[in-house]
This record gives C-alpha cells, sequence and structure tokens, in this order.
C-alpha cells in the first residue's frame, strides 16, 4: 500500500465490490438454507465474512471510507448481539489501526512541511507509525526543545492526497446506503455522510487542529480529571503535540475492569458536557480511538481534528426542557420543542404522547446514577427504529433542526461509546453542574 489511492477508477472499483461481494454472499446463504444448514448459522456466516470484507476495504482506502468506518463504529453497541458479535473485532480495528504510509513518503511530507533540515528539530524519530486513523498516521519522536532538552513527541503527518480521497470517499459511500440498511433495517447513513462531509474541511487543517487544541488545553489546564497534550508544531499537514501513554478506551472497551468502565464514561461525559462551557468548543469525534485513561486516572484527549465552534455553550433549551420532561411538564415541554423548531407550529402533536415519547431516552438521568448498557441502546434502537413501533411512528411528526444536528450527533456518539464501556456514573449530576437551563430535580 503507497499513498492514498488517487485514480477515482481503483477506488470506486474498490467501494463497488462491497455491495456485489454482500449480495453474493446471501445468495450463497440462500443455497445452504436449501441444503438444509440452519439459518442462524448461515446468517453468522454472511455477517462475519460481510464485516471482514467492509472495514478491510475501508481500511486500506483510509480518507472517507475509513472516517465514516471510525463514524459507524461507535454504533456498533446499538446493533442486535447476534448481529454485532461479528462485526465487534472489525470496527475496533478501524479505530486504532490502519496500513502504514511508506517512510519515503513520510520523509518527503515532512520536508516538504517543516522544511529541509526537519531532522535538525527532533532528538530522535521513529520511522515505524505508532498508529493510523483516517486522513493521516502518528509517529512518536523526541522534540528539541530552544534550551536543547528534548521531549516525547507525536507527529500527525497527513496522506498525501486525503482531501481529494475524502470527497471521493464520502461521495461513493452515500449510493451504499441500502447494504448498511442491511446490517440494520432502520440505519440510515446518509445523514451522518453529509455530516461528516461539512467537517471535512476544518479536519484537513493542522494549523486549524493545533489552535482548536491549545483552545481546550487552555481551558482545561491543570485540571485533575481532564488532561490536554500541548502542541509544540503547527503546519497544514503536520502536527507535533506532547505525547501521551495511556490505556485506548478501545482496550478498555475489551479487557477493562468495572472501576476503569465507570471512569472512563464519567470523564468522557464531562468532557462532553463542560467543554462549550469551558472552551466555548464541543469535541466533535468521540470514538475510542481519541482517548486514554492515564495512569492518575485522568481522561487523555489526543485528537481535535474534529470540533464545533460554541462560544456561547450549550443552547439553554436543551437543558431546560430536559429538565421540564423529568418533572413531567408535558405542556411546557410541547411549547419549548416547537419554539426550538422540533415540533412543527402548525402540527396538532398531543403533549402526554410526546413526553411519553421522550421519557424513556432520559431514564440515564432520571436517577442519580445510571449504568449504559449495549442491552439498553439496543432496546432504545429497536423503539425508534423501528417501523412497526408507535414511537417510530410518533417520531415522524418532529424534525431535527440544523442547528442541533452536530449536538445530537455528538451526543448519540458519546451514548454509543459509554454503552461500549457499559459505565455506571453520576450523570445527572454532571448534567446540573454543566449544562446550561438543567435544574435539580427535586
Amino acid at each position: 500500500m503507497t499513498d492514498i489511492p488517487r485514480r477515482a477508477i481503483s477506488r470506486t472499483a474498490k467501494l463497488a465490490a462491497l455491495p456485489l461481494g454482500f449480495a453474493g454472499r446471501t445468495v450463497l446463504g440462500m443455497g445452504k438454507r436449501v441444503t438444509g444448514l440452519a439459518s442462524d448459522v448461515i446468517s453468522a456466516e454472511i455477517q462475519q465474512r460481510t464485516a471482514e470484507q467492509l472495514f478491510s476495504v475501508l481500511g486500506q482506502l483510509k480518507g472517507g471510507a475509513m472516517k465514516f468506518g471510525q463514524a459507524l463504529s461507535v454504533f456498533e453497541a446499538a446493533l442486535p448481539e447476534e448481529v454485532a458479535a461479528p462485526y465487534r473485532q472489525a470496527l475496533t480495528k478501524l479505530q486504532e489501526a490502519a496500513p502504514p504510509l511508506p517512510v519515503a513518503s513520510v520523509h518527503k511530507v515532512l520536508a516538504s512541511q517543516l522544511g529541509p533540515a526537519w531532522r535538525d528539530r527532533f532528538v530522535s524519530f521513529d520511522d515505524s507509525p505508532a498508529a493510523a486513523a483516517s486522513i493521516g498516521q502518528v509517529h512518536r519522536a523526541v522534540w528539541r526543545m530552544p534550551d536543547g532538552t528534548g521531549r516525547d513527541v507525536a507527529v500527525k503527518i497527513q496522506y498525501p492526497g486525503a482531501g481529494d480521497a475524502l470527497l471521493a470517499d464520502l461521495k461513493q459511500l452515500s449510493r451504499l446506503g441500502g447494504m448498511f440498511r442491511a446490517i440494520q433495517p432502520g440505519l440510515d447513513v446518509k445523514p451522518l455522510l453529509a455530516e461528516l462531509r461539512e467537517r471535512i474541511t476544518e479536519e484537513l487543517d493542522y494549523e486549524l487542529e493545533a489552535e482548536s487544541q491549545r483552545a481546550f488545553a487552555a481551558a482545561y489546564a491543570d485540571d485533575p480529571e481532564i488532561y490536554v497534550p500541548a502542541v509544540f508544531s503547527a503546519s497544514p499537514r503536520v502536527l507535533v503535540t506532547e505525547w501521551v501513554e495511556g490505556t485506548p478506551l478501545a482496550d478498555i472497551i475489551r479487557n477493562g475492569s468495572e472501576q476503569q468502565r465507570n471512569q472512563a464514561g464519567r470523564l468522557m461525559a464531562t468532557l462532553h458536557l463542560s467543554a462549550p462551557a469551558r472552551a466555548g468548543l464541543l469535541h466533535a469525534d468521540p470514538h475510542p480511538g481519541n482517548f486514554r485513561l492515564l495512569a492518575d486516572g485522568r481522561l487523555g484527549v489526543i485528537d481535535f481534528g474534529a470540533v464545533a465552534r460554541m462560544p456561547e455553550g450549550t443552547p439553554e433549551p436543551i437543558g431546560r426542557i430536559a429538565g421540564l420532561a423529568l418533572r413531567g411538564d408535558a405542556d411546557e415541554v410541547m411549547a419549548g420543542l416547537r419554539a426550538e423548531g422540533f415540533v412543527s407550529s402548525d402540527e396538532p402533536v398531543d403533549a402526554q404522547a410526546l413526553l411519553d415519547f421522550l421519557r424513556p431516552m432520559l431514564e440515564p438521568i432520571a436517577a442519580e446514577e445510571f449504568r449504559f448498557t449495549r442491552a439498553w441502546l439496543r432496546a432504545e434502537a429497536a423503539r425508534l427504529a423501528s417501523p412497526r413501533s408507535p414511537a417510530y411512528q410518533f417520531s415522524r411528526q418532529l424534525n431535527l433542526p440544523p442547528s442541533y444536528l452536530l449536538i445530537h450527533r455528538v451526543t448519540l456518539g458519546s451514548i454509543g461509546v459509554l454503552c461500549q464501556l457499559e459505565a455506571k456514573a453520576p450523570y445527572r449530576g454532571i448534567l446540573e453542574r454543566w449544562l446550561p437551563g438543567f435544574a435539580p430535580v427535586s
């Protein structure tokens, strides 16, 4: 594997092969069913082979295909267990690894971004990548400080051609909605892809990412719970930041203790809810590969390529309406949602039915403590996504205003990770501290 494949024909062929391969295996399964093989065995075999092909191709393409795979992976906890099991290993691979960029290409990017004498800026540089993601890979190095000392750093290097590849991949993936509906019937990937497209330009600009990371670092300086590494150097395609040692959340999801899971979940919720108030920013890429649990118990955050600028903090109506719903004030909930555009001004909607629709979603903050679980998320996904469900029918009367789309997507992604962690924490107390308008429940 060299640089990101640049020829559209090559990339399109790889992506186009996905639904064809899936269809072929489905036909194979039908054939085996005729021979008497149990349908659940066929289904598991088809799912596993589809997962292997799907995520192998997404990972090889890097670019937008892998970015989409990472975004999709945080929703793995919502899939039924018999479907989720064959996907889990392939999904977590996307969160932490991808085929590496050749050494010659790495050096070429460093020379173009840091100058021909780029080696002089490092005490040492490891040519083998420590991690790889959707649009770049990370190398470990020792940065030469002005006083001659060295600091352990992470050097993020953007793949050549990443911008064109991102746009091309997302355009192709938008045509594969049917395949993902075969994985999960209620799954609509088009809004996710549209929102990812809007963030591409920002994620490709490492200088902008450095600006966001510095803002987070300033907001959480000396914080006892959240750790944001320092930025040492930034150019459009190379970012040098402090190296962070810790246990990746993907490892904690797989093998972590209950204490680690609960700690990681509580701190992720704290970061998600406090950042708009403290930094005027929302960390908008909540997949496990972006977080580490440090030895001292803090949550290390290592990627700020996707953020939402929220200079006025989280919109006050979110907290106010959630509090009203918990207190059972159906008419005020209706009025608040109508004012924000969630309910059409001329749509007749029963206020009590609306409250009944919302209350299960608020279960995590109805009590002082709550444990997010895959089973809880699967039940909610089934309630909201099945066309036969009354909640699904009711949801068709509601809107998601564009101004809330990103907040909604990031919150769902964060909940997906909390459910993968199966984390128990006092989430209501975190909302009471950080969410504007959220009044304590008596």
